[in-house]
């Protein structure tokens, strides 16, 4: 069965706090983001572990296993979009079609084991590259597509509200 994708511009928790997950960008500094993505992966392993991991709630939300998977994805492209941004003046990010990688790469099939590793090994990835972040080049900026404009400080703030937020979707 086919999850409804969503459209949603996220981009405002950067302004206000999310009211379903409690995230709040002004709570923390962007030097605060590596440690609070090795928090949050740390939880993910237990998440995978469960018996119904690859089990959807209902027909329109992921399983856990398909959540993790995303997040590891994400993690991936965040670190990719910082180290773009600290390499090229003002890049465009490429577009990136999180439902349909969900699908083409089949999350709902994939090993949770190997989640946990890949996931892991990635929010590591993530982490040292905003680690490595000189102080001079936090308001470098990056461009989506929609028009959305980010330094990397605020690149790296938002980007941090999708692993806290899908955390809290799985209950981990």
């Amino acid at each position: 069965m086919a999850i409804t994708p969503d459209t949603k511009n996220w981009t405002w928790v950067l302004e206000a706090p999310c009211p379903q997950c409690g995230f709040d960008a002004s709570t923390f500094g962007e030097r605060d983001v590596p440690a609070l993505v090795r928090a949050n992966a740390a939880q993910w392993p237990a998440v995978l572990g469960r018996p119904d991991v690859a089990i959807r709630p209902d027909d329109s939300t992921w399983s856990p296993l398909e959540y993790a998977a995303h997040v590891r994805d994400a993690f991936r492209i965040f670190s990719g979009r910082i180290t773009l941004m600290l390499e090229e003046d003002d890049p465009a990010f490429a577009d990136w079609d999180q439902n349909e990688t969900a699908v083409v790469e089949r999350y709902d099939e994939q090993d949770p084991a190997t989640v946990a590793r890949q996931l892991t090994d990635a929010a590591e990835q993530v982490a040292t590259v905003i680690d490595a972040v000189p102080a001079d080049a936090w308001q470098r900026t990056g461009l989506r597509s929609d028009g959305a404009r980010f330094t990397v400080a605020s690149l790296a703030k938002y980007f941090i509200h999708d692993p806290t937020h899908h955390l809290w979707d799985v209950r981990g």
